[in-house]
């Protein structure tokens, strides 16, 4: 035993020993923790404050608008051509795209090690090289580093009592378009139900016809309409004019006096008004009509410093808008956040509470417990500065990590402070205790904290999106336990030294049952060490069906999320009008105003008409503060799904985002079936719907690809038209003018513009057969009828075309019932797809299943080299593999028990989970360090090998008891969670609190059985040193005999 050893050896070991510094020069251990303390602090104030790390993929979108062009047209002439010149640029991950009636939009995915800005300039150089190829009728491409797809993190309304949607529109251009645009961090302004003013232009196509004119008199007309040319410059001797060419244009009253032809004037054969444009979107917040406004932040923007930013815009407009217009936001994403935040921080003070109420238990010494409750604080507190100097951000993770932190950051403080107050009741004084004490454990301090560090290092390099989650959390964790080590060296001893008492022997209660406890103990731990054998083969088969079991755990992302927002997606059949929609999202809001009455939904902000589709919807729900409503936000969605399946002739799907950020996420189970034919795509996909339809667990089904959007073809004969002498070019300007209004020109009254439209509504075309009587002029100067030359017939086509990778793709999705796990379903869908698919299509993970996907192939390895890295790592420590092996020996059965955990509490094996699993390797192979270490330095003072792994793991009960139980404890606070982001911390919580908890008993039992098993195949660390020190002290003999013999 140490207390043996000879004063004088003890004397020099503290003298030689660093610790000695710091107890002999308290102010410079007290200095040195001020230090950290105080960069903590600085850390804090500069770090970035976000919901998770920076894991956005960087994203950029274009989107090109072709007025009045085919899904088909534009796919084949706009989306293709782009797409073609993005695929070039390096670094693209991935590309999808989707042409819609007269838009096409193409999002580009890059890797994550791609530059944004450098991404976003390399992308517009080569966007400009195809514009050329473009149609002309085309607008130029916009480029914006986001994905236009993807949801607002604010929702801004803009009502009003009295005013109509134009003037709402106007003062909305007016004032806050281009504040709100400004605010750092927004990509773009989503604007939804408004109205714009335009010159309407309404043609009576048959006073046009008896004039002999066309509408293309009518388009060159009005083209010059706002005449304003430069003309040059006149310039003398002493000055020089600019000259500018105008003919101004103001009123509907002079457009009409145009003329025409002759003495025809545009008001022979038109009427011209100002008036709103027919509205492509009807926006209502909580029930009442005005403008809408989402805000997009950038790919990488920080979404909490957006929302202030955008609050104070809003706080600032205000005051400017007329009394009766009212604006406000109805849903922010920064709720969310910074609740989960400040619940995080409420279970991290929780936790240091309950981790100092077990050290007091343990030590029932007020004193005492003082030393590691100073300690933690350091530890926790210093972990901000290297937040902050490495560029991380204070965010969910890292404050999770700072919790588990709270009962590992106190592991260390308790080992040298129970090593030292076990020495000072062996009658040394307080300096000696402080010193000896510390010295003792050194090596195990130091090897726990290298290992645990250890475990996180190869996690840094796993890819995408679970690789920065990572990364932050194991570095945060990394550096609070490393801290603890330095701190635990350096002030506990100086603490315990100037802070403990007297040793005095107490009797009470807490005495009796802890010397109990361990006789019952020391008497078990001989029961397993006289059947080694039995209790290896009770660990393995604990460990076997631990592992059979797992396979039943349900694999998925995240877990179902409460983040007090419901967003509602709904569909009614293709070709209705915008009003029907209207009527039916009307029905909905009124089957909502119960929910919105009782207090658990905030605000309803609905939006008939959405992506330039007048038969789709969306409604987004804010449903009241976590303490203030009793269901959760997916019991609230099923009971609203349940209430709207009385609402007929559409189809509403309820969506529920992640905190991941996932482009496309909350659909459930989104997948791709790619190919080279939109018509072999969408027959295999409908097959492949209608096996999924047969399992109820798929929930509800949707296929992204549907011939149900009518088309009027107006097919010309060329040589029919070449008879009559009819000129096909500008037709389908003329179609387009009398159909739905074609822009031609655009007039500017002082800083606002307004365009001028064609219209028809004197002889309104509703049905395909007033189409045949419009007229155009042949060559002779005959006005000829369109039905002469043309055939009208009506198909069915797709009303969106998508790519995935630059081939055509069919998207299906499905909203999976709770029980049904994300990964079990993309199994069974790949199943079912492996039997229809032919050779050239095949089936792409969209959303959170591809994430799923990379995150689980990489995971696999990348715990197998953490495994690898702890491994090497205690060997070096050890200077053994065989005492590396006993320590690793109780890992798999630290897993075994977070398996069980999981299953006890209906756990899944999720990002969070993988994490909890990670860091339990850490933690098993820490404890094991404690008793190893010790029994080999029991093994180097010449006792064997079964009494030094029972005297060790004896006197290690205390330590190893109390650092596992500040561990466990110190993860209640999570298992408790209440409130935003609870269902990430309770899933880590009880990985934690019932795996560890469990895995206590392995190591304090299947760690001596190992080692007694194994140990003795390995010599004792100090018998290397003895045996080179006798070489050399030989050595050195032989070289002075040979010095002096006589030359």
């Amino acid at each position: 035993m140490d207390q043996d050893r000879a004063p004088s050896s003890a004397d020099s070991a503290s003298k030689r020993h660093g610790t000695a510094l710091f107890v002999r020069r308290p102010i410079l251990a007290f200095v040195l923790n001020a230090l950290i303390v105080i960069a903590g602090l600085a850390g804090l104030l500069g770090a970035d404050v976000r919901e998770l790390p920076s894991v956005d993929r960087p994203v950029i979108s274009v989107s090109t608008s072709y007025p009045g062009a085919a899904p088909e047209t534009i796919d084949r002439e706009v989306t293709a051509v782009i797409e073609g010149a993005v695929s070039r640029i390096a670094g693209v991950k991935s590309i999808t795209s989707s042409s819609r009636f007269g838009s096409s939009r193409v999002t580009i995915e890059f890797r994550d090690d791609v530059d944004l800005d450098v991404a976003a300039t390399d992308l517009r150089d080569a966007v400009a090289r195809v514009t050329n190829s473009l149609p002309d009728a085309a607008e130029a491409p916009r480029v914006v580093k986001s994905d236009a797809d993807s949801d607002a993190i604010l929702r801004i309304a803009v009502t009003s009592s009295r005013r109509t949607a134009d003037e709402l529109t106007s003062l909305v251009r007016d004032l806050a378009e281009s504040r709100l645009l400004s605010a750092p961090g927004v990509a773009d302004l989503q604007i939804f139900g408004d109205r714009e003013l335009a010159f309407r232009v309404d043609v009576n196509l048959m006073q046009l016809a008896a004039r002999g004119l066309t509408l293309a008199d009518l388009r060159t007309t009005l083209a010059n309409a706002a005449f304003d040319s430069p003309a040059g410059a006149l310039s003398s001797e002493r000055q020089s004019l600019q000259v500018r060419t105008t003919a101004a244009i103001r009123t509907a009253e002079q457009i009409e006096a145009l003329a025409i032809a002759g003495d025809v004037r545009l008001g022979d054969v038109a009427q011209v008004t100002l008036g709103p444009e027919p509205g492509a979107s009807i926006l209502r917040a909580n029930g009442k009509t005005g403008i809408g406004l989402g805000i997009i932040r950038q790919a990488n923007g920080n979404t909490l410093a957006i929302s202030r930013a955008v609050r104070q815009v809003v706080a600032e407009l205000q005051p400017l808008l007329p009394d009766d217009v009212e604006m406000y936001v109805t849903s922010d994403s920064a709720d969310f956040i910074e609740g989960a935040i400040h619940e995080v921080e409420v279970a991290l003070g929780l936790s240091m509470l309950i981790v100092t109420a077990v050290i007091y238990i343990f030590l029932r010494d007020a004193r005492a417990t003082l030393i590691p409750v100073i300690a933690m604080p350091v530890s926790l507190i210093g972990t901000l500065a290297a937040i902050w100097l490495v560029g991380f951000s204070v965010n969910i993770m890292t404050l999770l990590a700072l919790v588990l932190a709270t009962g590992l950051v106190v592991d260390d403080a308790i080992v040298v402070l129970e090593n030292i107050v076990r020495r000072r009741s062996e009658g040394m004084g307080a300096r000696a205790a402080a010193v000896l004490g510390t010295q003792q454990v050194f090596f195990a301090v130091i090897a726990t904290t290298t290992t645990l560090a250890a475990v996180f290092i190869p996690l840094s390099f796993l890819p995408g999106q679970t690789g920065g989650l990572f990364r932050e959390f194991g570095f945060t964790l990394a550096i609070a336990v490393l801290l603890s080590s330095l701190t635990s060296l350096t002030l506990c001893p100086v603490l315990a030294a100037r802070m403990l008492r007297p040793h005095s022997e107490r009797r009470g209660t807490m005495t009796a049952v802890g010397n109990a406890l361990t006789r019952a103990y020391r008497a078990t731990l001989r029961l397993c060490l006289a059947a080694p054998l039995v209790s290896v083969a009770v660990a393995l088969l604990f460990a076997a069906l631990a592992l059979a079991t797992a396979a039943s755990l349900r694999q998925e992302l995240t877990p179902a999320e409460d983040r007090g927002v419901i967003m509602l997606s709904v569909q009614a059949p293709q070709g209705v009008s915008l009003d029907f929609t209207d009527g039916k999202m009307r029905e909905i809001e009124t089957l909502v105003e119960p929910l919105r009455a009782s207090g658990e939904v905030r605000s309803v902000f609905s939006i008939s008409g959405m992506g330039g589709t007048d038969n789709r919807g969306f409604i987004a729900l804010t449903l009241a503060d976590w303490a203030e409503r009793s269901r959760s936000q997916q019991e609230i969605a099923a009971d609203l799904t349940d209430r709207l399946r009385s609402v007929i002739g559409i189809r509403i799907f309820a969506q529920q985002p992640n905190s991941l950020g996932i482009r496309g996420a909350g659909q459930g189970l989104s997948v791709a079936l790619v190919g080279d034919d939109y018509g072999d795509l969408a027959e295999v996909a409908r097959g492949l719907v209608d096996r999924m339809e047969q399992d109820p667990r798929f929930g509800q089904v949707r296929l992204g690809y549907d011939t149900t959007q009518p088309q009027l073809f107006v097919e010309i004969d060329r040589s029919r038209a070449d008879e009559l002498g009819v000129e096909i070019e500008g037709l389908g300007e003329a179609f387009q003018a009398v159909l739905d209004g074609r822009t031609v020109g655009t007039l500017f009254l002082d800083d606002d513009s307004y365009d001028i439209r064609l219209v028809s509504t004197s002889d309104p075309v509703n049905d395909p057969g007033d189409l045949e009587r419009i007229f155009v002029n042949a060559r002779d100067g005959q006005m000829v009828p369109v039905s002469s030359f043309a055939t009208l017939t009506e198909r069915p086509v797709a009303p969106e075309l998508g790519r995935e990778s630059q081939r055509r793709s069919v998207p299906i999705s499905a909203s999976l019932r709770p029980d049904f796990a994300l990964g079990d379903a993309l199994d069974e869908l790949q199943g079912m797809a492996g039997e229809v698919l032919t050779e050239d299509m095949r089936l792409v993970p969209l959303a959170e299943a591809a994430t799923l996907g990379e995150t689980s192939s990489g995971l696999f390895v990348t715990f197998g080299i953490a495994l690898a890295v702890v491994f090497l790592v205690l060997a070096a420590q050890f200077e053994s593999f065989v005492s590396a092996v006993i320590v690793m020996a109780t890992v798999p059965l630290g897993l075994a028990c977070a398996v069980y955990a999981l299953l006890l509490t209906g756990g899944s094996l999720n990002v969070y989970s993988q994490i909890g699993l990670v860091l339990l390797v850490g933690i098993m192979a820490k404890n094991g360090i404690l008793i190893v270490e010790f029994a080999d330095q029991l093994r180097e003072r010449g006792e064997t090998v079964r009494v030094a792994i029972e005297e060790a793991a004896v006197v290690r009960l205390r330590p190893v008891m109390m650092t596992m139980i500040a561990t466990v404890v110190g993860g209640v606070p999570l298992v408790l969670a209440q409130g935003a982001g609870a269902e990430a911390r309770e899933v880590l919580g009880w990985i934690i609190v019932g795996g560890l908890g469990m895995a206590t008993v392995a190591t304090l039992f299947i760690t001596p059985v190992a080692y007694l098993l194994l140990a003795g195949l390995a010599r004792p660390r100090m018998a290397e040193t003895q045996l080179l020190e006798a070489e050399l002290r030989g050595a050195a003999r032989a070289d002075r005999l040979v010095e002096s013999e006589p030359t």
